[in-house]
């Protein structure tokens, strides 16, 4: 039977159940599903995972431009100019970046606070961008707000395609139909 799961993976954890460090394993997963693609260590939020092989594909392929949303919590504050720069593509290691839709997120989204959290300059204020994108590449959305001189302080995949991270907290997972997904 396929099984497809919802999970709100933590910050500091990878997205495998094997290797170093936290990982999937300690989350009390149901058994024989996989992560539907990769969040990085730093990153948090949505991961999905299934045992539903073609459907990975299906999840993970550039070719197929499944919409990925990311809360992505910046140094300073973009202008509209820089908006519109990320908006129509970066180059980052001489790849350009698809286009993507890229707002700022007034008022700030509510989000559970980060173990440990985010380094904070007194000078320096932050922002909350949400960006939607339908590739993936490895860090890609902390190299696309670094080209434009805005770091990544904290990002947060809320989305993939119509499913969303919804009352999950940290280190949480629900069971969801394909249906919810694509």
């Amino acid at each position: 039977m396929m099984k497809y799961i919802a999970f709100y993976k933590p910050f500091n954890c990878v997205s495998q159940f094997t290797g170093e460090g936290v990982t999937l394993s300690e989350y009390n997963l149901p058994s024989e599903v996989y992560a539907a693609g990769r969040l990085d260590k730093d990153s948090e939020g949505l991961l999905l995972l299934t045992n539903d092989g073609p459907f990975i594909k299906k999840v993970t392929d550039p070719k197929n431009d499944k919409e990925k949303i990311y809360w992505v919590q910046v140094e300073k504050i973009p202008e509209k100019k820089d908006l519109e720069k990320l908006s129509r593509g970066v180059v980052i290691k001489g790849y350009k970046t698809k286009p993507c839709q890229v707002k700022i997120l007034e008022p700030e989204p509510k989000v559970f606070d980060r173990d440990p959290p985010i380094r904070e300059r007194k000078n320096i204020p932050t922002c909350w961008l949400e960006i939607k994108l339908t590739e993936g590449k490895n860090r890609q959305v902390r190299r696309m707000t670094a080209a434009i001189g805005f770091p990544t302080l904290r990002l947060i995949r809320v989305a993939i395609g119509k499913l969303n991270l919804g009352n999950l907290k940290p280190g949480e997972y629900r069971e969801v139909k394909k249906s919810d997904i694509l």
